[in-house]
């Protein structure tokens, strides 16, 4: 599949994503992409982001890929049970490990509250669709190993990326262009 096969909805996570983030410049670039607003990006309800997720494939008129990052990730193991033959696919990016949440620095300024809004414990099922994950060896918000379980949890494949940290803006991560080639390989594998 190419990009103009499909409905590329990226999924954010805490805090969304600014317009120096690789998510923000691929919606400003690729033509069928658009992003999945949630109605609180600083204190999200799990339910809603799981029902904006839904909704938002419900609403596609291809084929759906779904792009998550970091605390979207988790929202999206959350809603796939909901998405069955209507995901082609999920690029899941830096997860969030928000069983893990004590350890994570402040964000933005912001710490991540011991209730996790809900989205703890993270969802350890198979997803139904494929999926890959990329991970950072130091990234501050999950540890490498962790991501790699929640790959295997999820029937996903997963890819180390070495020293990225958060695979963000902040870690220098805004054009990212070797994710946008990762994009494209796994793009071209999935099936409509």
């Amino acid at each position: 599949m190419k990009t103009a096969d499909v409905d590329i909805l990226t999924v954010p996570g805490w805090l969304d994503s600014g317009p120096d983030h690789w998510q923000s410049r691929w919606e400003r670039n690729l033509a069928t992409a658009k992003r999945i607003a949630q109605d609180d990006w600083h204190a999200p309800d799990k339910n809603a982001w799981v029902s904006n997720i839904v909704s938002a494939v419900g609403n596609a008129t291809r084929p759906a890929v779904l792009v998550a990052h970091s605390l979207g990730v988790i929202a999206v193991a959350y809603a796939a049970p909901q998405l069955q033959g209507k995901v082609v696919g999920a690029f899941l990016v830096a997860p969030a490990d928000v069983d893990n949440s004590s350890a994570w620095p402040p964000n933005q300024g912001h710490a991540w509250p011991a209730d996790s809004f809900g989205f703890a414990p993270v969802p350890m099922h198979p997803l139904g669709f494929p999926a890959l994950v990329l991970a950072a060896a130091d990234d501050p918000f999950c540890a490498q190993d962790r991501a790699r379980a929640f790959a295997d949890a999820w029937g996903a494949g997963f890819v180390d990326v070495g020293q990225a940290g958060h695979i963000a803006d902040h870690s220098g991560h805004g054009p990212w262009p070797d994710g946008l080639l990762r994009f494209g390989k796994f793009l071209a594998g999935l099936s409509a």
